[in-house]
Formats: structure tokens, C-alpha cells, sequence
């Protein structure tokens, strides 16, 4: 019974000790939100922008079905045709991520992380550090069916009362051997600001 007894106050003094909460640094002003919530800012471009995109566009990829079989798609940089900066590596990057999660697609190399592929490669092959029988072989890249590329405009109007931004965000999906755009899809996001 004694053993019972310390082993509930050891359980207890665990489980208190777990529950103590850690402590915060910094200043008073700042505290977490929810990633997932409207952000309303500013009319410019925003993290809700960028989530409302990426979920639109990777659900209407996934559903459309061209994906069948999971094959090779290389993402190619969105061209940003607004007038602000607008990281679009980090809409790519979402809708990848996303059809990643499914199961829908897999992903080559792009453009930008080809050196890195190419520069690993060298290294393993011709450096001599490595064991033979460990090392990735040349000329076993798989190459992309699909290419994936698109654009972000936006249109600014001003008046003295109003500011109205709409941005159109458009993507498409090409077959490398054949250059069809196989699937095409657009998100239109507005957002006015009364001063």
C-alpha cells in the first residue's frame, strides 16, 4: 500500500510539474493570432490573400483530374505583374506543399534548386569522399510531364473617398511533349479600403 501511495504522489508531483506554464519573453504588445484568420490590414496583398489562393487552386487541380497516376510536375516562379512586391515562391510553395499532402503529384527539381541537384550530384560523383556503392548516379533525374506557371496582376483604383485593389491570380498546368495547357484556373480577390 505504501508503494501504491508513493507511486500516485510521484505520478502527482509529474503531472503538476508538466502543467507549470513556460515563461514569456518580450514585450507586452505582441501575442499569437490565428494563421488561419482574416487578415484585414491593409488592402494590399496578404496572408489570407496568399491562403485563399493556394486552396483554390489546389483544389480545383486535385479535382480536375489531369494528376492521375501522380506525375512529375517542375513549378515554375509566378510573374508578379502588380505594382507591389508580392513573394509568389510562397503560393508555389503552398500549392505544392498541398498537393504534396494529397498524394496528387510529386514534384522535379525547379529552376532555382536545379544548381543545388546538379552541384550534389558533382559532389557525390567526382569528389571521392563518398563510398561507392552509396553514391546517386548520373543521368537518373526523372523529368517533369507537367509544367506549372502562372502570373498575379492587379488593377488600383483611387478616388478621394475609396481604394480598390483587384487582384487576379491565373495558373496553368502544360504538357511538356506536347505544350497543351491541360488545366487552366484563375482566383479574383477584391478588397476595398474607405478613407
Amino acid at each position: 500500500m505504501f508503494a501504491r501511495l508513493s507511486l500516485a504522489a510521484a505520478t502527482l508531483v509529474l503531472v503538476s510539474g508538466c502543467s507549470t506554464p513556460s515563461p514569456v519573453l518580450g514585450g507586452k504588445n505582441i501575442s499569437y493570432g490565428d494563421s488561419k484568420a482574416v487578415e484585414l490590414v491593409t488592402n494590399e496583398f496578404g496572408s489570407t490573400d496568399l491562403q485563399m489562393i493556394a486552396e483554390s487552386m489546389t483544389r480545383s487541380l486535385a479535382q480536375s483530374g489531369v494528376l492521375h497516376g501522380r506525375p512529375v510536375v517542375q513549378v515554375y516562379d509566378v510573374k508578379n505583374k502588380t505594382s507591389e512586391y508580392i513573394d509568389t515562391r510562397e503560393i508555389t510553395t503552398s500549392i505544392k506543399t498541398q498537393l504534396m499532402k494529397t498524394g496528387t503529384a510529386r514534384f522535379a527539381s525547379d529552376n532555382t534548386q536545379m544548381q543545388s541537384q546538379v552541384d550534389q550530384l558533382k559532389l557525390q560523383n567526382q569528389s571521392g569522399l563518398y563510398k561507392k556503392s552509396t553514391v546517386a548516379k548520373t543521368g537518373n533525374m526523372i523529368a517533369a510531364q507537367y509544367r506549372l506557371e502562372g502570373s498575379i496582376s492587379s488593377i488600383v483604383k483611387r478616388s478621394s473617398d475609396y481604394k480598390d485593389v483587384f487582384y487576379k491570380f491565373s495558373l496553368q498546368l502544360i504538357d511538356v511533349e506536347s505544350g497543351l495547357a491541360e488545366w487552366m484556373d484563375e482566383k479574383e480577390i477584391r478588397k476595398t479600403t474607405e478613407r
